[in-house]
């Protein structure tokens, strides 16, 4: 939980300020303004892979591509492209940048399919080279497949605080509405003197009235039952949140409870069309009763006039008390190049090369961070390439994993503590229970052997103890082996037991994760943790394996599974968690032992 919630906030443009001397402008601190916009033309693709077949693979299809790109913590998803090879998407995403220098944009293709979407390729693109070359349109090598390329164009928009550029801007944007010509960051910092909630039956006043006295009434049963049988009006302090919105964009704050000077310090981005049309509505809103404290409209054109194009002020909230006011400071930037490119020779964008680094993993990002929508486009037909120049590729780094084959978007999880393999990994492992039949076999034998001597206890091949969570922030199964106990000993020192875990119906190697070895051991305490990317909805198709094996060379004769357990993960309180213990049987087909 401790880690859900660091890899929920330490991102930018959140930051933790420490003052070490006075006079220090916070504000800035807290609240950094974006360093730029990407502007991102996902186009097309080229010659991907054959990921749908028939018959066995006698018959090879096509794909169905869709992709996923990742800027910071805002994630974007395409549409898929039905049974093509040579997708064309024709979309646009923004996304806001705070810190050009080790930041990238990352993509991967996928084929969808109704169980597991197959990977189609991978690309990552150093931001701060792009920040330099300003704008860039080529075809992309896709990374980690043998086939496939991207064409981008993608444009880097400097914020600019004077309105000079805004007609240029709206001129170059006018052929589509979802491009945008501004962005506006409101710094919502705290409220005064909101009105108390008031509780009671309607025959209590007129609105008017009861406005004027800093009352804004509510009525519920519970507290029209409470006057009726106590005789009491009951007027209390508001649970103060508040929402804003521009255009289809709607932010909410935090709530602040039982205050009517309630403080937040909370930062909203919003990417603008059009700043000459558009409002910035504002509604202070009690979170327990559901009720209006006040509301505040702001033309945007207002600002195109102001000193810096910036505002910071105490407004004055309609419909509320006679003193209520919302403290605001308001910043609209145009964007624009900053240089027009037009030059024919390839850019000095880097694309890093997957199989050459050691990857950082990025927290988890929420999908209502992303600060633009996808620009809809009709699914265009189908075509035959044309023949294209090949994008260049540069020579460090390496992407983390985008979707981790899931259909669903919330299934899409970010990163993974293991460094992603190739493509070769899909095919089960040599040390799998699969490529092994005999292990099951020695273990029948072992444990009529077992059953023939005396002394047997309940469970005679022991009991492993696990605790499994889901993260649904993170979109992440968590999976901690902390020990067993009363394994078998296969020669007189006892046995050196390791744990493999799968979750299933995935036997792939990349998919595989196990324990160190403890040896000479018949109750191994491991506390180890592991990490499954898989969503909610799609892990209660899933069923985790675990097997207790007794470790060793290649060669060694006492390599053997020691007893295997499923785990059924369609519980409801997954996402509280639990810890057990499992009893281990020959084939893991019995039920869990609660303690």
């Amino acid at each position: 939980m401790i880690q859900d919630i660091i890899s929920a906030y330490m991102v930018l443009p959140n930051r933790i300020t420490v003052p070490l001397i006075g006079e220090v402008e916070l504000a800035q601190l807290r609240f950094p303004m974006p360093k730029g916009v990407l502007r991102i033309y996902f186009i097309e693709a080229q010659n991907l892979e054959v990921k749908d077949t028939y018959l066995g693979g006698l018959i090879k299809g096509k794909s169905d591509p869709y992709g996923m790109l990742l800027v910071s913590n805002q994630l974007f998803r395409s549409k898929t492209i039905k049974e093509c090879l040579h997708p064309k998407w024709n979309e646009v995403y923004e996304a806001l940048v705070y810190e050009p220098s080790g930041q990238h944009l990352e993509i991967e293709l996928f084929d969808e399919d109704p169980d597991k979407d197959d990977f189609l390729g991978s690309l990552m693109i150093d931001l701060t080279e792009l920040h330099k070359e300003q704008k860039v349109d080529e075809w992309f090598d896709l990374e980690e497949v043998t086939t496939g390329k991207l064409h981008l164009r993608l444009e880097w928009l400097s914020l600019y605080s004077s309105a000079e550029k805004l007609d240029q801007v709206q001129k170059s944007i006018r052929t589509n509405d979802n491009l945008s010509s501004a962005l506006l960051i409101v710094n919502l910092d705290s409220a005064s003197n909101l009105p108390s909630v008031f509780e009671g039956s309607f025959g209590c006043g007129n609105l008017k009235e009861r406005r004027a006295s800093g009352l804004v009434f509510c009525e519920n049963a519970d507290s029209l039952c409470r006057e009726l049988f106590s005789g009491k009006k009951v007027s209390i302090d508001p649970n103060p949140f508040v929402k804003l919105t521009v255009g289809q964009k709607t932010c909410t704050s935090k709530v602040r409870y039982k205050t009517s000077e309630p403080l937040w310090e909370e930062t909203f981005p919003f990417l603008i069309n059009n700043p000459q049309t558009q409002e910035l509505e504002i509604e202070v809103k009690d979170s327990k009763h559901k009720c209006s404290l006040g509301s505040l409209q702001v033309s945007l054109a207002s600002l195109l006039n102001e000193v810096d194009m910036t505002l910071n002020q105490q407004f004055p909230l309609q419909s509320s008390g006679p003193n209520s006011t919302l403290k605001l400071k308001m910043a609209l930037r145009i964007l624009s190049l900053e240089k027009e490119v037009t030059s024919s020779h390839p850019s000095s964008v880097r694309v890093r090369i997957t199989s050459q680094s050691n990857t950082c993993v990025p927290p988890k990002p929420q999908a209502t961070s992303s600060p633009t929508d996808i620009q809809p486009s009709q699914n265009p037909p189908c075509t035959p390439p044309p023949d294209t120049p090949q994008g260049k590729r540069g020579s460090d780094g390496s992407p983390v994993r985008l979707a981790d084959a899931g259909r669903s978007l919330s299934s899409l999880g970010i990163g993974s503590s293991h460094k992603r393999q190739s493509h070769r990994d899909s095919t089960p492992s040599l040390a799998s229970d699969i490529s092994l039949p005999c292990a099951t076999l020695e273990l029948q034998q072992r444990l009529q052997q077992l059953q023939n001597g005396s002394g047997l206890n309940l469970y005679p091949l022991g009991e492993v103890q696990l605790t499994v969570r889901h993260s649904s922030q993170r979109n992440k199964l968590i999976v901690v082996v902390h020990a067993c106990r009363n394994l078998i000993a296969l020669n007189k020192d006892g046995s050196d037991p390791y744990i493999r875990l799968y979750l299933l119906p995935d036997k792939s190697r990349s998919g595989r994760r196990k324990t160190s070895t403890l040896k000479k051991t018949l109750n191994p305490i491991y506390d180890q943790s592991f990490e499954f990317s898989v969503s909610m909805v799609e892990l209660h198709r899933r069923t985790l394996d675990i097997a207790v094996k007794n470790g060793g060379g290649l060669l060694s004769k006492n390599k053997l599974l020691l007893g295997k357990t499923l785990v059924d993960l369609g519980s409801e309180d997954i996402s509280k968690g639990w810890t057990h213990w499992y009893h281990l049987t020959e084939d893991g087909a019995k039920k869990l032992m609660q303690t």
